[in-house]
């Protein structure tokens, strides 16, 4: 295949707002031993683009350092974790046979090799990403999805979002039959949860608002509490017995209010902080019911190949809210900002 010499790319010279992503014209990557070359097709917007850009996640000791998903930012930087695409070349070592096929992009980088691996960087953060015509990535990491039946926009609305929902989900042990809550469920994530949870057989009583309630529903929630509402009391009218799982990527208040409804054993998993990053809750509420609060960033290899395996069998079917072209980038970001949306927003190179 021929690939060109330069490319274009959208990419942060700064922590900032929006004027500190510019286009440039720059090389295109040269895959490295055991990497091959991405021709990129559709990449999707994630909340951890905009924190990345404005450098919003903290550091250890100093919540309010500007910083990247994990630590200082290289500039500039290529933003972009979600890629779907075609490899157009291995390097040496490679798996030369991927070349030409349809694939997704695992954007985590781990802190080993093992199956159950945690994330400690991001593509687009700590490495290059995928607001470019071409990005090179770890042959390891090249999910080949040829024979998906989902489109390239649908198969780049998965890494982050579902991997980030199905990681909450393994990381709670949600079980067939059980009563799961999902907070901010009509974004990328929240809608993620609520399919997967779904399709686990479980109980899904979704937080959502406005004209998002319905767009919710019929994403798989069985039922949906209006967050501009009494919440507690609504999901106490719900679930009288209680909830087995809280998927939480809102955090703040939310989890003081929630974990007294959760049930013996419950568990509480937070992945976000849409809410506010600072909490308060009893603790009495923790021991004296033998419930658990627990982190959960992204997913697994193990997680990422489940989710592949359900995306082969398009078992789920993610929901595109607006594609922009590539040099939109900054408005494609002010829209994500706005959370007037229902599902992924998308970027064509």
């Amino acid at each position: 295949m021929t690939v060109s010499q330069t490319m274009r790319a959208m990419m942060i010279v700064r922590h900032g707002g929006l004027e500190v992503l510019q286009s440039a014209e720059v090389a295109v990557p040269t895959p490295q031993p055991g990497e091959v070359l991405v021709q990129v097709s559709a990449v999707a917007l994630n909340n951890t683009d905009l924190w990345t850009r404005q450098g919003a996640y903290g550091r250890p000791g100093d919540a309010s350092a500007l910083s990247g998903w994990r630590g200082p930012i290289d500039f500039p930087r290529v933003q972009g974790a979600d890629v779907a695409g075609r490899v157009v070349a291995a390097g040496t070592d490679s798996d030369g046979d991927l070349v030409g096929r349809r694939v997704v992009v695992d954007p985590a980088i781990y802190d080993s090799d093992r199956p159950d691996a945690n994330p400690v960087g991001l593509m687009g953060s700590e490495r290059d990403g995928g607001y470019a015509e071409y990005v090179t990535a770890p042959v390891e990491r090249v999910h080949d999805m040829t024979d998906s039946a989902l489109t390239d926009d649908q198969l780049a609305s998965l890494p982050t979002a579902y991997g980030t929902a199905l990681g909450m989900i393994e990381r709670g042990r949600l079980r067939e039959g059980e009563t799961v809550l999902v907070s901010g469920a009509s974004g990328g994530v929240g809608l993620a949860l609520v399919q997967i949870a779904r399709a686990r057989g479980a109980r899904v009583l979704a937080i959502s608002s406005g004209s998002k309630i319905e767009s919710v529903r019929e994403a798989g929630a069985h039922e949906v509490v209006d967050r501009a509402q009494d919440i507690a009391g609504q999901i106490r009218a719900a679930a009288p017995e209680g909830i087995d799982v809280a998927l939480d990527v809102v955090a703040g208040d939310l989890v003081g209010e929630g974990l007294p409804l959760l049930r013996e054993g419950g568990r509480w998993v937070i992945a976000g902080a849409l809410g506010g990053h600072r909490v308060a809750f009893d603790v009495r509420r923790l021991y004296l019911h033998n419930a658990q609060v627990i982190g959960s960033a992204m997913h697994t290899p193990a997680h990422f190949g489940l989710l592949m395996d359900l995306a082969r069998r398009a078992e789920i079917q993610p929901v595109i809210a607006a594609t922009f072209p590539l040099g939109e980038a900054a408005r494609a970001q002010e829209e994500l900002a706005r959370r007037n949306h229902v599902g992924k927003i998308v970027l064509h190179p």
